[in-house]
């Protein structure tokens, strides 16, 4: 399934530049969403080499291409009814992870995702986020 950032489909994100976006699933069936982020790479974690002590960090793409969120609900959907029958929007690409939060709990809280659950997917907002963490973006 092919994610789409203002109409156009999305095959690649520039990671160096991008390392997270907000996205909006939609059912087309019955019209439920989800708003939620996903990080563009992860990092994986090694021991140090023999005789050093530093620990060593790989980063590598993550899994955004076949990613369907983290609610099990829209999951099960997504298995249920096929995924020709949802639609993958990207609403923001961020800078950091810091200003992804911000923007998933923004894009949340602005569609009241926690007082329709029959429009929405969500079932929780959780967010920490501080000032310094969106700044970079603007």
């Amino acid at each position: 399934m092919t994610w789409y950032y203002n109409n156009e489909p999305v095959n690649e994100i520039d990671t160096q530049k991008y390392k997270a976006f907000v996205y909006r699933i939609t059912n087309l069936i019955d019209g439920r969403q989800y708003i939620g982020k996903k990080l563009t790479e992860n990092t994986k974690t090694r021991p140090p080499l023999k005789g050093k002590t530093r620990k060593r960090r790989e980063k590598y793409e993550s899994d955004w291409r076949d990613y369907w969120s983290s609610s099990d609900e829209l999951k099960e959907d997504v298995k249920r009814l096929g995924e020709e029958n949802f639609r993958r929007d990207i609403l923001e690409f961020c800078l950091n992870k810091g200003s992804a939060s911000y923007y998933e709990a923004k894009h949340q809280f602005l569609n009241e995702v926690l007082e329709h659950p029959d429009k929405w997917y969500n079932g929780h907002i959780q967010v920490r986020v501080h000032r310094t963490h969106i700044k970079k973006d603007k």
